[in-house]
């Protein structure tokens, strides 16, 4: 090759050097483009600061594992009981607060020798323009510019829309006089621990439980009756009767965790200001030899009691009980199912509806959408939980679980009533919404927003309500939830905790 054709492959190769260059320059302005754009219009990334919507969403907590029994629960931390500046985290373990089991009931000692790790909130993916195409949907969680300080974005479960008539009513939202009841997906993420029997404490006979009191099985046999347990598998009722005789046993709360609302992620000294919540559901797994056998549960609710039941020859029952007086609800008939195989068993009462499964079966009952329609007793009347049954029978896995319940008093509920109370409904306007947290005695969401929201060039806005214009987007997928760190002493948890990335559930069209 002469000089001068290699001095000519020398410049061509400069100049595709430089176009390479240019080239890639350009697809990194386009590819941060396309980012911001995305994150924009379309899709962006949150942290969860506060535990307002716990634990469906959890802000920097404490992740801890009851000393006693095992159960797994989360505590929140607040940077100022540890003098510590807002929104941060320490990055050495420190002592949690006190805290109770949510299943067993144990009150974990406190103090140095039981320093933890603080865990950052979630990380959460936004769909962010959805709502200006979509309407909104009630139960949607969703994130929105903060009526109060508009350059701050909240996150809440929205159950209010707008020209609706907001009313809370023991616990449980009413649209325009009617009960709101959530999505299957959504219950299934709001049922709390009451009582697991899988979990039970290992050392039962310090008094660190409830009321200072040693852990005693809180089933107990009604008299009469001929329920046990096996020392080789304490966690199992084992009956052993004729078909003839029902046994029964009754949840005793004097001696586990009670029915009131309260939530292992908040402050143990406002549980006793929170009120009692009677939408519960019981399950567990029953084993049966024989086809004449029966297994049922039973769940009050004010002053009546109702009764769900299934025989092995193949029927299903729902009853209510009340002044003794036993009436028909529901009936099925199912394929007779197998003997001596373990089946899923759950009975739910739950926003006026009675919800009984049995294995892939289910049978409902609609007890009305109105208040009176749950019969409400003026007092506020404990929740009774009993489990009965017949013949050759093993249950497992037992557990009671109760609904959230949006309290209505300020202060843990304890203090002065917010908006939308039982007779002091709060109703909206054309592009209102209205928003409440999970967490609900610790949220401040539309309950509590004292003064009008600010709106551009001097615009205000109707106090507790969210205007269309502040929404943001609805919240999609857990993409991060709070990791592990690869040794105790690494100052960051960068291993992914996959097991806790979730979607996000909210509204459905269909009709609840």
């Amino acid at each position: 090759m002469s000089d001068r054709q290699k001095g000519h492959s020398k410049k061509h190769t400069g100049k595709d050097r430089a176009a390479e260059v240019a080239n890639i320059l350009s697809e990194l302005i386009i590819t941060f483009a396309l980012v911001l754009v995305v994150r924009a219009f379309v899709m962006e990334a949150f942290r969860i600061p506060t535990g307002s919507m716990a634990s469906t969403l959890k802000g920097a907590h404490f992740r801890l594992r009851c000393p006693q029994c095992g159960y797994g629960y989360d505590r929140g931390f607040l940077p100022h009981e540890y003098s510590r500046p807002q929104d941060t985290i320490p990055s050495n373990a420190v002592p949690p607060p006190p805290t109770r089991c949510p299943s067993c009931g144990n009150y974990p000692r406190s103090g140095r020798e039981r320093t933890t790790s603080v865990s950052n909130g979630d990380r959460i993916l936004v769909l962010k323009c959805m709502y200006q195409f979509l309407e909104p949907k009630r139960w949607d969680v969703i994130v929105f510019k903060n009526p109060l300080e508009p350059p701050i974005n909240y996150i809440k479960r929205l159950v209010g829309l707008p020209n609706e008539k907001i009313e809370i009513i023991d616990g449980d939202v009413y649209i325009d006089g009617k009960i709101s009841r959530k999505p299957p997906k959504v219950q299934n993420e709001l049922w709390m621990p009451v009582y697991d029997n899988d979990f039970r404490p290992v050392r039962p006979n310090q008094r660190s439980f409830n009321q200072k009191k040693s852990w005693q099985q809180p089933f107990r046999n009604v008299a009469g009756s001929a329920w046990g347990t096996d020392e080789a598998n304490p966690t199992a009722f084992g009956l052993n009767s004729s078909v003839d005789k029902i046994n029964a046993m009754v949840y005793d709360s004097q001696l586990a965790n009670d029915f009131k609302a309260t939530y292992a992620y908040d402050n143990v000294g406002d549980y006793k200001y929170m009120p009692n919540c009677s939408d519960l559901m019981l399950r567990l797994y029953a084993r049966q030899t024989n086809r004449k056998g029966i297994v049922g549960m039973e769940l009050s609710k004010y002053e009546t009691h109702y009764r769900a039941s299934v025989n092995w020859a193949g029927e299903m029952v729902i009853e209510a009980v009340k002044d003794s007086d036993v009436m028909t609800l529901a009936r099925k008939s199912i394929e007779a199912p197998a003997l001596n195989e373990p089946i899923l068993v759950k009975f739910a009462n739950v926003d006026h509806q009675l919800i009984f499964q049995f294995g892939r079966e289910k049978l409902t009952h609609d007890l009305g959408r109105l208040p009176a329609d749950a019969e409400r007793q003026p007092t506020d009347v404990e929740p009774e939980v009993r489990i009965f049954g017949s013949g050759e029978l093993t249950l497992s896995h037992v557990a009671i679980f109760r609904d959230i319940h949006y309290t209505t008093g300020k202060y843990a509920n304890s203090g002065e009533a917010g908006r939308a109370t039982e007779e002091n409904p709060f109703k909206l306007k054309k592009d209102q919404f209205f928003v409440l947290g999970d967490n609900s005695p610790n949220s401040q969401d539309g309950r509590w927003w004292s003064r009008e929201g600010i709106g551009n060039n001097g615009e205000m806005f109707a106090a507790g309500v969210v205007p269309r214009q502040y929404l943001v987007g609805k919240a999609l997928f857990v993409y991060w939830p709070s990791g592990f760190k690869p040794f105790k002493t690494f100052p960051f948890a960068i291993v992914p905790n996959v097991g806790k990335m979730r979607f996000i559930y909210g509204g459905s069209n269909k009709q609840q």
